[in-house]
Order: C-alpha cells, then sequence, then structure tokens
C-alpha cells in the first residue's frame, strides 16, 4: 500500500511540476515548490536547484527543508561541485559519498561543507528538456546515518539508485513545464505586438480617410501628411492619428503653408 501511496503522489507532482500556463507563474517559487517536492518523494536531508535558464544569470533556490545549509552548500559549489559538473556535461552526477576517496577527491571544499552539515551523499541531475541547453541542476543531499536537525538520512529515504531516477523525472517534467511557459510567454507577448500594431493601422487607416475627405484629397497625400508631422513633432505616428481622429490637432500644422478648404 505504501508503494501504491508513493506512486500515486509522484504522479501528482508530475501533473503539477507540468502546470506552468498560469497567469501568476513566478519562477523562484516554482523552484522553490520543485526542490520541495523532490526532497520530499526521495527523502533527502535537502535539495537545491542551481539555475541560469540559458542565460549567463545564476538563481540559486533550497528546499524549505535545512534552508539555510543547503543554500551555503550550493553557493560554495563556485570551487566546484556536483552542480557544476552537471551543468558542464549535461549528464546526471550518480550518487557520491561524502569521503576522502569520493566526493572529496573530486570537490574538497564542497566535501568539507557538506561533512559540516551532516550530508553523507550527493546527487545531481541536469534540467534540460531533450539534447537542448541546460536550464538548471537539481541538487540532492542525503544526510549521514547520525545526522541529527531533521529528517533525510539512508533510513528515511529511497536508495539513492532510485532517488537519482525520480529527481532526473522530476528535473524532467520541469524542463517541459518551464520550455512550455518560456513559449508561452512569448507569444502572449508577440500577440501583444500585433494587437498593437494592428490597433495603429486601424487608427492611421481612420486618420487618412478623415483627412481625405476634409481635403478632398488622395489617401497617400493624407499619409504623407501624417508621416511628415509624426517626423516633425518626433512623435509616433499612431499618436498624431489618434489625435487627428479626435480632432485635437491644428490641420495648419499638419499641412504647413496650406489653409484647409472650408
Amino acid at each position: 500500500m505504501r508503494d501504491r501511496d508513493s506512486e500515486l503522489r509522484l504522479a501528482d507532482v508530475l501533473v503539477q511540476t507540468a502546470d506552468t500556463l498560469t497567469e501568476d507563474f513566478d519562477l523562484e517559487r516554482y523552484l522553490e515548490w520543485l526542490a520541495d517536492r523532490c526532497a520530499e518523494l526521495v527523502g533527502a536531508r535537502g535539495v537545491g536547484v542551481m539555475y541560469t535558464g540559458g542565460e549567463d544569470a545564476v538563481r540559486v533556490i533550497p528546499c524549505d527543508r535545512q534552508r539555510t545549509a543547503v543554500r551555503g552548500l550550493l553557493e560554495i559549489q563556485y570551487h566546484g561541485g556536483p552542480c557544476v559538473e552537471s551543468f558542464g556535461t549535461g549528464l546526471p552526477v550518480p550518487p557520491t559519498p561524502i569521503c576522502p576517496d569520493g566526493a572529496g577527491a573530486r570537490w574538497p571544499h564542497f566535501a568539507r561543507r557538506a561533512d559540516e552539515q551532516g550530508v553523507g551523499e550527493t546527487y545531481a541531475v541536469p534540467i534540460r528538456r531533450g539534447g537542448g541547453t541546460v536550464l538548471g541542476v537539481l541538487n540532492v543531499f542525503v544526510a549521514t546515518a547520525d545526522a541529527e536537525g531533521g529528517p533525510g538520512g539512508p533510513e528515511d529515504g529511497v536508495p539513492s539508485e532510485l532517488g537519482l531516477r525520480i529527481a532526473q523525472t522530476l528535473a524532467d517534467a520541469a524542463a517541459t513545464g518551464l520550455h512550455n511557459h518560456r513559449t508561452h510567454a512569448a507569444y502572449r507577448v508577440l500577440s501583444e505586438q500585433l494587437r498593437t500594431a494592428l490597433d495603429s493601422r486601424i487608427h492611421v487607416e481612420q486618420a487618412k480617410g478623415v483627412l481625405a475627405e476634409r481635403w478632398h484629397t488622395g489617401m497617400d497625400e493624407a499619409f504623407e501628411a501624417l508621416r511628415g508631422y509624426a517626423r516633425r513633432e518626433q512623435q509616433v505616428i499612431d499618436l498624431v492619428a489618434t489625435q487627428v481622429i479626435r480632432g485635437k490637432i491644428d490641420e495648419e500644422k499638419l499641412r504647413p503653408g496650406r489653409s484647409a478648404p472650408s
């Protein structure tokens, strides 16, 4: 029954991980939630996310459990660590014990801090969609058997190899969710730009019609008057067109040297 409950909980979390097309989506809150759920599902002492989104700026997001300790374990990795290694290779870093022959040999500064925080093992997985850019890394910290200060020891969590698979599944779902959110956001921006451009075009066409009718002239001449005024006054042509429609521009200024017919 416990295994079935765990499976159902994982399925529920995966659905929530992919649900990123919301109006109030907040990236840091989402990544913190992801770290919390990973810590819950694998029974880790702590989980953190190092995230760039494919850009230069690095965000460090710890889970709520052992927040200060996890943040420190992430930040010290500028000297080297599982996050940096996974970022560089785009591959998971398998479970590595915090001992002289394990993490100590690969990342001595990180291993020293991890040992001080009661971490006995660590592993990391990339947040990456297919063969694309690594957006971030999910880093798991498993406590030693005698660690104090909360759950997360070997007896509390799943076996590390299974934990690695669960973490990678979550990271893959997050990568898809983040990709979908970025695509959705980009389309929303494009849609708004197209709407603005369409509104502007409508205003200009209306203003051209107003001037052409008043001046008994062609649409091209009316447009040249609009454009010329906008350039002289250093205004956006949409704003000039709106002012013409509302009758807020002196037509003498639109056509310097010429009077509008009565």
